[in-house]
């Protein structure tokens, strides 16, 4: 279960993240499999694989300052189309 802190995170998240990739949308928030405690952050991956491997990169600063800031492990994980669908 997701609280308000960790949703008000995840919003400005996707607004730093839209705001380098704007073609980044968010899919969906879930608990991982393996730790519940570990939030998955599901986006759409930018088409050029090169800019998704710098959007990946940026993501997981940001990610890291809030795990070292609030203490909340995520993880952002970007998927193709085909992907979304499973």
């Amino acid at each position: 279960m997701i609280n308000f802190k960790q949703e008000e995170l995840i919003d400005g998240l996707m607004r730093e993240i839209r705001e380098q990739y704007p073609e980044v949308e968010l899919i969906k928030v879930m608990e991982s499999a393996e730790n519940p405690s570990t939030l998955w952050i599901k986006v759409t991956a930018p088409e050029d694989e090169e800019r998704e491997i710098e959007m990946r990169e940026y993501a997981s600063g940001k990610v890291a300052d809030i795990l070292l800031d609030y203490g909340y492990h995520m993880l952002v994980m970007p998927m193709r189309r085909i992907e979304e669908a499973v």
